[in-house]
């Protein structure tokens, strides 16, 4: 039943995957500015230590400086939000301004993209971007493919694409909260364009929870019945 509500979860929202994140972003405003500080690189050096776990090198100058880009990113996304969401929210009513605020947070997302293909493969690259957004392009790709029937190569491709423009903008997001409603959004433009090509996403996954809870009760009444 976890993997059901998973799946059904992923289509409908992204809360549920970025849901661990979420515990290390709750309020510390009653804390020292030393033990925030304390606290706050403690966790992006965990959320670190698990992107170069999985990068899986071996060459220690090549570790240690793509720690080091990987930490500066952390503390620049933290600076950038700390002085930019205040104005983006009070100038949210001027596209103008907003593209101006916006492209600052461009700039320092290319800027980072760069300093790592320095040192790391386009390949090793894909890993980073899926650590920083807790690979939410697989999960919700595996689920549109496994829930919606008759998917294409050109319309899987097309999921694809369009998951990996939400990652590339999810990354850059202040909390995980916030990466969730990229990623949702992002869905949303993948059922307008599967729906275009003939689908009935919200029909799919509900054909599919219907299948997914026939299987379950079968599995239990075979179960029961076993000596």
């Amino acid at each position: 039943m976890k993997y059901f509500r998973l799946m059904i979860e992923v289509l409908c929202t992204a809360n549920l995957i970025f849901t661990v994140s979420a515990f290390a972003e709750k309020e510390t405003n009653n804390l020292a500015p030393e033990q925030m500080e304390a606290n706050y690189t403690k966790v992006i050096e965990g959320r670190t230590a698990k992107i170069l776990e999985a990068l899986t090198l071996t060459d220690t100058n090549r570790i240690s400086k793509v720690h080091d880009i990987i930490m500066k990113q952390w503390r620049a996304l933290n600076a950038w939000h700390n002085e930019n969401d205040p104005k983006l929210k009070a100038a949210k009513a001027d596209t103008n301004a907003v593209a101006k605020i916006q492209g600052s947070l461009n700039e320092l997302h290319h800027k980072f993209i760069a300093a790592l293909s320095e040192c790391l493969t386009p390949a090793q690259i894909e890993i980073v971007k899926d650590k920083m957004t807790y690979g939410v392009v697989e999960v919700t790709y595996r689920a549109y493919v496994e829930i919606v029937p008759n998917l294409t190569d050109a319309e899987k491709a097309k999921i694809l694409e369009l998951l990996k423009e939400g990652r590339e903008e999810a990354m850059d997001a202040g909390s995980s909260h916030e990466k969730a409603a990229i990623i949702k959004r992002y869905k949303g433009k993948i059922n307008v364009y599967l729906t275009a090509h003939g689908h009935d996403v919200a029909k799919a996954y509900k054909d599919w929870g219907a299948r997914q809870k026939a299987k379950t009760a079968a599995a239990a009444t075979n179960s029961a019945s076993e000596p």
